[in-house]
């Protein structure tokens, strides 16, 4: 058992820095020593009581980074020593979405079956006497953490991992939405509603692709100037338009635009999204997460018509095969998701970084162990 600082969530609202003692990996299982984490949108869903289904006392966190301490019986992909990503969504390989190529779905997703608990159904963290949970079986808020083997990437050895553990959620869940979910066409029309981590990260996948015009969405204006270093040719916020934006989008582009994206998780904005993009042959991705229980009421004729409304996990990609890829594209400089980072942070300061999120003062602050 490794004793070591932990960001506990007891209840609803506030983290606090405690010490949590971590079990060792059962068969099948991987201890990671994390490096660095970063801050998501979803770890505040989780900490506003609107992630779904997930239990408290939790161990938030789900964008790390680091280094396999010790491995359980049976595990063969990683050894002590090997820099890895824990993985929010995972790749088990067996079941019949795994086994699509199609699909980037797993049957052991929280979507499918929550992972509160690792899959033998008990924690390997206590705090105080009590059982903490997991959160999404990474809890990357702790200085150690017990995963699946089909949960972890094995990366790179050259990454560095105070900049690639963005790799586990944001980053690759934005870019991969353009990439893979929507397939951005080569000079096309693309409309990004929300400019945090993820959305900038859909505002790169769309340059990457080869778009001409990325009208960047956003009732931030200070987020304006990051998008247009990331390949954004047009800002606009909403407030300053009398119309409903979809109406404005529609003129800016004659018809609509060819792909749309809504990365902030609104009812309102997921139909603005819809309804942006062009009426025959124009895709919505919804990138989003509304809070549990959220429901989304659309006239039909908006789909009746031919437009296509997706939904995008972690940007579509294949967790384990394709994150260690995506870590080789950023050692070859294929593109510079460094520039999501605004903020770095040591660990125990993890509330700060958090009031830098709700403040809109911050895209992705890291935080070092």
């Amino acid at each position: 058992v490794i004793r070591c600082r932990a960001a506990v969530a007891w209840a609803p609202g506030r983290l606090s820095v405690e010490e949590v003692e971590v079990a060792p990996p059962k068969a099948g299982e991987v201890r990671i020593k994390l490096v660095a984490t970063a801050i998501c949108r979803t770890d505040e869903h989780l900490l506003q009581g609107c992630f779904p289904k997930a239990e408290f006392p939790v161990i938030p966190g789900h964008e790390g980074a680091g280094i396999v301490e010790s491995i359980g019986e049976g595990v063969t992909s990683m050894k002590p020593g090997d820099k890895v990503i824990p993985l929010c969504h995972p790749q088990c390989g067996k079941c019949s979405f795994c086994q699509n190529p199609e699909s980037n779905f797993c049957q052991k997703s929280h979507f499918y079956e929550p992972q509160n608990l690792l899959p033998d159904k008990t924690s390997r963290f206590s705090c105080k006497g009590k059982q903490i949970h997991h959160f999404l079986w990474v809890s990357t808020f702790a200085e150690y953490t017990v995963v699946p083997e089909y949960a972890v990437a094995k990366i790179d050895a050259a990454a560095p991992l105070d900049k690639v553990c963005l790799f586990g959620c944001g980053f690759s869940t934005g870019y991969g939405a353009a990439i893979n979910t929507a397939k951005v066409k080569p000079g096309s029309t693309c409309a990004v509603f929300g400019l945090g981590g993820v959305g900038l990260s859909v505002v790169m996948g769309c340059k990457a692709a080869g778009a001409s015009r990325i009208i960047a969405v956003d009732i931030n204006k200070d987020k304006f100037a990051k998008a247009k270093e990331l390949g954004a040719t047009d800002c606009i916020n909403p407030r300053d338009f009398q119309k409903p934006i979809q109406e404005v989008l529609t003129e800016m582009t004659g018809q609509g635009v060819d792909y749309s994206f809504e990365a902030i998780g609104h009812a309102d904005t997921m139909i603005a999204a819809l309804a942006s993009c062009n009426m025959s042959t124009g895709v919505c991705v919804m990138v989003g997460e509304l809070d549990s229980g959220s429901e989304i009421s659309i006239d039909p004729t908006l789909l009746l018509i031919g437009r296509t409304w997706k939904g995008t996990l972690v940007g579509g990609w294949k967790t384990r095969e394709c994150i260690p890829k995506l870590v080789s594209g950023y050692l070859e400089k294929k593109f510079n998701s460094d520039l999501l980072i605004t903020h770095t942070l040591p660990f125990a300061k993890v509330n700060e970084g958090f009031e830098l999120l709700r403040a809109g003062k911050s895209i992705r602050t890291v935080l070092l162990f």
